[in-house]
Formats: C-alpha cells, structure tokens, sequence
C-alpha cells in the first residue's frame, strides 16, 4: 500500500517531535501546494532520485536552477557533511520518505528543538540561544516566509477544528514599540479622523480586517455588543470603514454601517442553570438550560467552563459531552462581570464488555494460571467480575481469577460482570498431563513467558526456522490464528500457535509474540504503525494478544504513542525492537 503525503508528515512529525501542522506549511512553502517542484521531482539531470522537501541548503546562485542544484546536492551528501550528520539527517535523501523525515529532523533539531521554534524566529534570528550572536542562522531569504507559512499553518488548524484548542504563542516585544501598530501603507491615513471613543458592535459576526475593504484578509470576528476602542473614524468617501482595537488587543478596520456608540443592554445581575438529569452516562450528550436576570439581560454575552475538560466537555452554548466516569463542575459567568452559575455533574461508566486475553487455555494437572479477565471501558464504576467453572473435578478458579488445574478433562469458565450478569463471555480450559522438564525445550534466541514465546527473530522468521530452536520428541505443528497449519516458508508472527501434541491430542498451546507485529502477518511495517495509531485514537481496538505486541516498552501497559515511536524508529532501521 503506498503512502500518501500525510502519512509520511505525520510519521515525520513523531520521529523529529516537530508538529506535522508546520511541516506541512514549510512544504508548501517552499515547494509549492501542487507538489510539482523540481526540488521533489526526482528528475533533475545530474541529481535523478534525489529530493529535498524543504529547501535546505538550496542557497541562491547565478548560475541556472542554482537554488535547486544546491539543494539536491545537499540531499545528496549534506555538501560534504560528516558521517555522524548524514547518518542523523537519514542523508543521501533517495526517497521521499527520507527526504521529509530526515529534512523534519534538521528542521526539530537546527531551529525548532534549540530556540527558533517559529517561522517569525526562523527569518528573523532575534533569539539569544547561540550566546549573544544574532542574525547569523536564518532559515531562508523570503521575507514574507513568516507571514505567508502562518497563514498556512492557521488553515490547517481551522480546517481540522482545532482553532479553540489551548495554544501557546511565543511573541518577540521590542523595546520603545508603539501602542498601535504601523498601518498598512496602502491605508491612507488621511482617510480617518482621530476618534479613541468606545464603540461597540451593532451586529453578530462581523468581520474584522487588515484595511479598510473588502477585498482586505479578515483578522477574526465580532459579536453584538461587543466592545471595542475607535481608533480612527472613517471619513472616506462612499462606503466608510473605522478602524478599531478590540479588547484583546486586535486592531483592524470594520464596515462603519455595524458600529453603533449606543450603550449595550443591562447587565446580567443573576445566571441560574439546570438540567433534566445531572447524571448522565460516558459518551452521551446534554443541554444544560440557563436562565439570566433580568430578562432584558439576556442577549449579553457568557462564557461556559468545565472545572475538569477530560470529564464534562462543554461548548459556548451549554452544551455538555461525558468523557469519562467522575465529577465535573459546569460554570456560566457573565463575560464583563463577576456573575455565574454553576452545576455540578456526574458521569457514570457503565460496563458495556469483557475483555479476556485467552478463549482456550491448556494447561497441566497442578499447574496455576492467572486468567487476565478485565471489564470495559477501563473506567467502569464497577470493574468487578463473577467466575463460575463448569467442572470442579477439573479445576477450580479462585475470586482473583487464579485458576488450579486438578485432573485431566475440560471445563468452561463463565466470565461474568458483577454489574450486569448478562455481559460475559467465557472460556475453555482442557487439563492435560504433566511435560516432563526435557520433554520440550526451547532454545535461544526463543524464549518463554508462561504461555507466550518470545525472541523471535523480526528478520529470520520463517517456520523452519523457528523449528530449529525447539527442541522435541513429540509432535508439534504451527498453526495460524484459524488454525490452519503453516508451511516451513510461512512467516511467524503475533498470534501464531504452537500445539505440542501426543497421539493426535494436543498437550499444551503457545502463542508467539513478535513485538511491533500488531496485526499478526509476521512483519513489522507501516501497515502495524497505522493499525496500532487507530487503537490508540479509539478507532478500531485491537485484540488483547496484538495489545501486548504494540506494548513494544513491555510494561504490561496499553499502548501509547512511545510504542508508535519505537515501531517507528524499528521501520527507519534508527533502532531494533529488542524481542
């Protein structure tokens, strides 16, 4: 399956720890958004094969396609770089998805990760990270690179909805700088009259702009009443535009038709909240209805929180979302005063599954086991679980899900959640003879964690030569997760079972694990890497035996994006997953 462009700069993104918003804009920057560049074509006579997404080391010449000759020679060999720089920047670039995660990585650590970790930083060198020694180490010659790449970097957090996410600006104060800034000098200044009156807004979504036109970038938007400062009024003629600073700063031009100097209606002098039910399930939605005072108050504008987010999300028109199980404190305040409403809010967690690691067990007579039973979601109320076994004479399970193997037979253990008895699932557990110590040994690099094999070897795979390392008299047969038995060219991989057997019966049951394999195909692969990112987005959960796979730090934890990480970093040969 070939990789698109987001793959590779969300891949990119992980390995450099640069956000693939702005590996993105500097792409377009520099390439363009049609991603027809000479410097990424491969084409180039002289540099076929070769690709540089970023520009970098493409300084400007005389000589013909100068800029792009010298950027294609720095993919080539980092014009003349050591081999500890090559080997860090993935250099020769001779594909596409070396040229953007390795450029990412000089990107993360030449300007982002050591102080220049903005575009405005990146042209304009003004931070005092290299002792003192400023405008040396700008990243490109465009001036209007800064203004131009955040434009683009805004889009793509608007297109994704992410425009009200927490966000973190870092912004250079000069000294001696004006309270207002310089106009635009298109902008004819003669064309305002000094005003500084507090004006407020006469309609819903006005636009605010960087000059007085239409045809002017809209900075951001404003609500009735809103309060702002007219800096300058519009003496134009035909359609007049004021020019404003609204109260967060924001200075721009408005349409002057939605500017009135009339006082806003009453203030709010009471907020009351309700709900039909203050307890509400994980995953369901809510209206909270508020009730302002007086009435004639009603149309001021408030602002709603939530005392914990990763609890009760709630938007600006009181709606709520249960995230997980606990307690939240809802908050409506009036935004120009210290009035507010509150209600609290309770989410529960009901159990919707059961998770169970194993569906057939085979273990021998004395032998213990400790069946790895949990409820779903991880946050239920509660977690507790009900063990019945069929055939006592067989086994018996205590309450913390031990099992003991008595005789020989088999017996079904019924998995049942305490909350609700008609969410459970079930397992067999066959009890056979005892394996004599020598009857079966593994060899290394294979190793053995209860009913697990580990150490399988990501490279040399294949079922015969696994075979090797298993030392026995008795009958063994390798089978897939169907249990379909696999030939000596087959790969091993997660989910994979050995079944040692005895006169056609199967004695014991193993099951291989190779770290990184997620999906049970025997290799470790972009596909895993895709796969385990939508179980950790809570797309499409994986099954507990490819949870343990994807465990690549082997904490006995779920997966996270340090396993995303690791696998990653296996995938760009930076480091082997051990087995």
């Amino acid at each position: 399956m070939e990789e698109t462009y987001a793959d590779l700069i969300l891949k990119a993104a992980i390995t450099s720890k640069v956000s693939p918003y702005h590996l993105a804009s500097r792409i377009k920057q520099e390439v363009g958004p049609f991603l027809s560049h000479s410097s990424i074509s491969g084409t180039v006579e002289g540099y076929r094969g070769l690709y540089n997404f970023y520009n970098i080391g493409a300084t400007s010449s005389a000589e013909p396609m100068g800029a792009i000759i010298n950027g294609l020679k720095y993919a080539r060999d980092g014009k003349g770089a050591n081999q500890e720089t090559k080997n860090k920047y993935l250099i020769p670039w001779d594909n596409k998805e070396k040229a953007i995660t390795g450029g990412a990585i000089f990107i993360g650590s030449s300007y982002i990760n050591v102080g220049q970790n903005t575009v405005y930083f990146q042209k304009f060198h003004v931070t005092d990270t290299k002792g003192g020694e400023l405008f040396w180490h700008q990243y490109m010659t465009n001036v209007l690179a800064p203004y131009s790449e955040s434009k683009s970097i805004y889009q793509g957090y608007k297109n994704n909805g992410l425009i009200d996410s927490p966000m973190h600006f870092i912004i250079p104060i000069y000294n001696n700088m004006p309270e207002i800034p310089t106009s635009n000098p298109n902008i004819l200044e003669s064309d305002f009259q000094t005003d500084n009156k507090i004006v407020y807004s006469s309609g819903s979504n006005v636009n605010i702009r960087t000059g007085p036109s239409t045809s002017y970038d809209i900075i951001t938007q404003v609500e009735q009443w809103d309060k702002m400062t007219r800096i300058g009024k519009g003496i134009q003629n035909g359609e007049k535009w004021d020019k404003v600073k609204l109260e967060n700063g924001i200075i721009g031009y408005i349409f002057q038709n939605y500017v009135t100097e009339t006082s806003p209606i009453k203030p709010i002098e009471q907020i009351h909240l309700k709900i039909d039910n203050p307890i509400i399930q994980k995953g369901e939605k809510a209206k909270i209805e508020i009730e302002i005072l007086p009435v004639e108050a009603k149309d001021n504008k408030i602002q709603w929180a939530s005392s914990a987010p990763s609890i009760v999300m709630v938007d600006n028109l009181g709606n709520i979302t249960a995230i997980h199980a606990g307690t939240a404190v809802i908050t409506a305040k009036a935004e120009d005063s210290d009035v507010k409403g509150t209600i609290s809010i309770q989410v529960t967690s009901k159990v919707t599954g059961i998770e169970l690691e194993e569906s057939e067990i085979y273990l021998s007579v004395g032998e213990t086991y400790s069946l790895n039973a949990k409820v779903q979601p991880e946050d239920a109320d509660n977690p507790n679980i009900i063990y019945k076994v069929e055939n006592e004479d067989v086994l018996t399970i205590d309450e913390n899900g031990t099992i003991r193997a008595i005789a020989e037979g088999n017996s079904k253990i019924q998995v049942i959640s305490e909350e609700n008895n008609s969410i459970q699932t079930q397992c067999q557990v066959i009890v056979t003879r005892n394996l004599g110590e020598n009857e079966i040994i593994f060899q290394e690099p294979l190793k053995l964690q209860g009913i697990y094999i580990t150490g399988i070897p990501a490279d040399n795979n294949t079922v015969a030569e696994i075979k090797k390392n298993i030392v026995t008299n008795l009958e063994i047969k390798i089978v897939n997760q169907n249990k379909n038995v696999l030939q000596d060219t087959n790969r091993i991989g997660t989910n994979t079972k050995l079944e040692v057997r005895e006169n056609g019966n199967i004695l014991k049951n193993y099951e291989f694990i190779l770290y990184g394999d997620v999906n049970g195909d025997g290799k470790i692969n972009s596909v895993d890497l895709l796969v385990l990112q939508r179980h950790i987005l809570e797309i499409q959960f994986l099954e507990p035996i490819y949870q343990k796979a994807g465990n690549i730090n082997k904490n006995g934890k779920k997966p996270t994006s340090v396993d995303l990480l690791l696998i990653q970093r296996h995938i760009l040969g930076l480091k082997t997953i051990e087995q």
